[in-house]
């Protein structure tokens, strides 16, 4: 169906006059005879829906209720750098709770369990779940909670994440495909079914099938929206089932950092079952008793010394010792085991994990700036909740705050427009803080003011550094008010300064020096796991050449400005991970 049949079908289901909805533009002039452009073009789209007709909240109704789950990152919660999580959390609708709720969690390293009895061990238990996420389990039994106490049947569960946040929202979702959703007032049982939903031997499986038929309820996660999930669970990682590929979740959508490199924010990245469709004729069809499964044959783990070339040693994975990770390929053997098997939900999850430049999820501005660069994939993920049809009310008037159209979001998603050159552009250097000379030097400029005697010279330059800084205030004040084009945005974005944290928060260097164990999966669907020094490395994007690389349009505008202080010697901006000599697909 093409776009413009698409228009008369929606103008028909409101019943009303064709054309009052919507306005079609002319078409392009013949590029040979047209006159030349304005330096900044504004590009029109072919549709658009008329603004003045935008309900505040779209869309206005849904047939059914939306559960929507909030997990805030490391160290991340409500205060003056808000992360994309609240972001999130402020455009959703949360006045009717027959429509609509919103559940928000504060990230992980934010607070602590009732138990802990004194400030200073409270202090330390923050501190200790900040760099080792050690209370994850209570982070997602309290999002558990909430679903079993709120979901009614017919309702739609939605989530988001970002960082460690994201790991929750992920684990939360394997839980409740492995164990179910308890019925309302279960508190008791929450503890029980968290710890059969982390134990992976064959016991666990069994008694998490005979618990799930018992007391819970299958139920289907419609949209799970991540920021940067990162692979980090306890001092010594221990991956959760059903982290890394879930049947149980409709629509899977990722947003990941290009320049993120610190060692325990590894990313967690949607790994498909590699043999299902090869080996399921060979499994029964009916639903197992999971006393019969057996142990995938891989013997003994095979440990070896990896000695590198000269062109691995480019490489994000260090030389290490490496060997073949027994427990992980269980699992992954008993989570497509029990997938299969599954009657609840085959439908295959419609999955898209995207790459950003340097920070996506937020948190690293003040409130009151208008342009950074988490701002982007903000963007595209409430585009894709509408893409998904997720049902999710937003606030018109807040979209417009992050440089959303919404009149290109509902009733249907419009196309995007070609995006705008970064060439000629300079990207914003990081602001910098201002030190204790700085600010003695104004407490004695605003000193002398009081001292009687002054030259009418000194007195004339202080009235006029005051009527500069009105005038530029008010122009910064222009400058937040001024309604951009969707494309503008994203280019005043695309030159916002990167905040790197290992440059930020130093203390983060200590787990870059310490021997730690990674662990990334094969093609083949099999783990391996290596210990060694991470030391800042990028990150490693797998698979290039056979799947491809999926990367926002964002990141090629910001290759094209000019960095920030390269006085014209023309620096660009590069990413961190290596990207191999494959044609991206750019993504918009």
């Amino acid at each position: 169906m093409t776009i413009g049949n698409e228009v008369e079908k929606v103008e028909e289901e409101l019943n009303v006059p064709k054309g009052l909805l919507f306005s079609v533009d002319p078409p392009a002039e013949d590029v040979s005879t047209a006159s030349p452009p304005p330096s900044r073009p504004r590009p029109l789209r072919e549709y658009r829906v008329d603004s003045r007709i935008v309900t505040p909240i779209i869309p206005p109704e849904h047939d059914h209720r939306t559960l929507i789950l909030c997990f805030d990152g490391t160290g991340d919660q409500f205060d003056v750098d808000n992360s994309n999580i609240v972001q999130v959390c402020s455009l959703l609708r949360k006045d009717d709770l027959s429509k609509q709720m919103v559940y928000y969690q504060a990230g992980i390293g934010t607070y602590t369990s009732p138990k802990v009895a004194t400030p200073m061990m409270s202090r330390i238990s923050k501190a200790t779940d900040m760099l080792f996420a050690n209370q994850l389990n209570a982070h997602v039994m309290d999002g558990y909670e909430f679903l079993m106490q709120n979901y009614t049947a017919g309702d739609r569960i939605c989530m988001f994440g970002f960082s460690r946040g994201a790991y929750t929202a992920r684990s939360l979702a394997g839980m409740l495909h492995k164990v179910g959703l308890l019925s309302k007032d279960n508190f008791q049982q929450v503890p029980f079914a968290y710890k059969m939903y982390t134990r992976v031997d064959k016991t666990g499986w069994e008694q998490s099938n005979a618990f799930k038929e018992a007391f819970c309820r299958d139920v289907t996660i419609h949209f799970l929206g991540v920021w940067d999930t990162v692979d980090s669970v306890g001092l010594i990682p221990k991956r959760l089932p059903f982290t890394t590929s879930n049947t149980i979740v409709r629509t899977f959508r990722h947003a990941i950092s290009l320049d993120e490199r610190r060692a325990k924010f590894k990313p967690n990245l949607w790994n498909l079952p590699y043999s299902r469709s090869e080996h399921s004729q060979d499994l029964p069809p009916s639903r197992p008793t999971y006393s019969g499964f057996s142990y995938r044959s891989i013997g003994k783990e095979r440990v070896r010394q990896v000695s590198r070339s000269p062109k691995q040693r480019l490489s994000p994975l260090p030389a290490s010792i490496e060997w073949e990770s027994s427990e992980d390929n269980r699992l992954s053997d008993f989570e497509e085991r029990f997938s299969l098997h599954s009657e609840f939900n085959t439908t295959p999850t419609d999955v898209q994990e995207v790459w950003f430049a340097v920070n996506v999820g937020g948190g690293s501005v003040k409130n009151s700036t208008r342009h950074s660069l988490a701002r982007i994939s903000l963007r595209w993920m409430v585009r894709e909740c509408f893409k998904a049809n997720t049902g999710m009310m937003f606030n018109s008037q807040r979209l417009k705050s992050i440089g959303l159209d919404p009149s290109t979001l509902y009733p249907f998603v419009t196309p995007r427009l070609q995006p705008l050159s970064g060439e000629n552009h300079t990207i914003e250097p990081v602001p910098r803080k201002k030190d204790k000379l700085t600010v003695w030097r104004r407490v004695l400029s605003g000193t002398r003011k009081l001292i009687p005697g002054r030259d009418s010279e000194s007195t004339g330059d202080s009235t006029t550094l005051g009527a500069n800084s009105m005038k530029d205030a008010k122009q910064n004040e222009n400058e937040k008010t001024r309604i951009l084009s969707e494309e503008e945005e994203d280019l005043m974005d695309v030159l916002s300064p990167k905040y790197d944290q290992l440059k930020i928060s130093p203390l983060w260097w200590i787990l870059e020096v310490i021997p730690m164990q990674f662990r990334y999966q094969r093609k083949c669907d099999d783990w391996v796991s290596y210990f060694g020094f991470n030391m800042a490395r990028p990150r490693h994007i797998p698979e290039q050449s056979s799947d491809g690389v999926c990367i926002h349009r964002s990141v090629q505008m910001r290759m094209e400005a000019e960095k920030a202080g390269s006085k014209g010697k023309g620096l660009k901006y590069s990413p961190k991970a290596r990207l191999e000599l494959v044609k991206p697909n750019w993504v918009y």
